[in-house]
């Protein structure tokens, strides 16, 4: 059964339950045991888990990591490692410091 996620969780939640799910405490769980009650609704057809984008680590059929490819997939200018850095930004912060070194390899004691 699906593990959904939503920017607006407790919206889904209202929807699914306007259109007849069983959502929240006291719902049995028969497959998603380990969904928030909370976040739980039950259908004839099935259990859904809805889950904010900040509930992503709690996920348990879909990691974080998995989520990363999709939406940071690599070769997207950022370093490996370092994705808030740009080969721009470093190049640049490269020759600050090799100008750096310059600067005060030349300076007298």
């Amino acid at each position: 059964m699906p593990e959904q996620i939503s920017k607006y969780p407790d919206v889904t939640l209202q929807i699914l339950r306007d259109a007849g799910a069983r959502c929240g405490e006291g719902v049995e769980r028969k497959i998603l045991k380990e969904c928030p009650p909370a976040r739980f609704c039950a259908l004839p057809s099935g259990e859904i888990c809805v889950y904010g984008i900040n509930d992503i680590p709690r996920m348990t059929q879909v990691t974080p990591q998995e989520i990363a490819r999709v939406v940071c997939p690599s070769g997207t200018g950022g370093v490996s490692g370092l994705p808030d850095l740009t080969y721009a930004s470093v190049v640049l912060m490269g020759a600050a410091f090799a100008l750096g070194f310059l600067a005060g390899s030349r300076v007298k004691k």
